[in-house]
């Protein structure tokens, strides 16, 4: 999941930037939407920027749960074998995780984990991975086998408040 939009209004340094209007209408949405589709989450990492923090806050809100939460460095600017390194360790006991990052990290992850196929939702990740978008990603094998090309695109949306 990408954050939600974040504000340009003070000049604060990128980590520190908070999430503007539509960003905390857009984080509820997108709770919203996990809590409908998805329940309740085994494991969450967060960058540790200001705005993915405030997106998850703001998905708690709209109903999103989780069982726990980490706030990951790696995940500010970080790369596909950042992400991959954090999603290997987990337990096989984690059925679902949720990577809230930024772009263009978390579109670099879902585009390079799951190869593209019919899949509807490929249409509208090729034009563009907004602020808010959900990848939503089947990992049919291990956490600790994971690979680029080892999972298949379940969903895509970008949910709106």
């Amino acid at each position: 999941m990408r954050h939600a939009k974040s504000s340009w209004a003070e000049p604060l340094p990128d980590h520190q930037r908070p999430l503007n209007k539509r960003g905390r209408r857009d984080g509820k949405a997108a709770g919203e939407w996990l809590s409908e589709h998805v329940g309740t989450i085994d494991r969450v990492f967060i960058s540790t920027s200001v705005r993915t923090r405030l997106t998850w806050e703001r998905a708690e809100v709209g109903g999103a749960t989780t069982h726990k939460i980490s706030f990951k460095d790696e995940l500010y600017g970080g790369t596909i074998d950042d992400y991959l390194r954090i999603l290997r360790k987990l337990p096989e006991s984690v059925g679902t995780a949720l990577v809230l990052g930024h772009w263009p990290g978390v579109e670099d992850v879902a585009r390079s984990l799951a190869p593209r196929d019919e899949h509807p939702g490929w249409v509208d990740m090729e034009r563009k991975f907004p602020t808010s978008a959900i990848a939503l990603l089947d990992v049919p094998g291990t956490w600790a086998a994971l690979e680029p090309g080892g999972t298949t695109l379940a969903d895509y949306v970008v949910p709106r408040g």
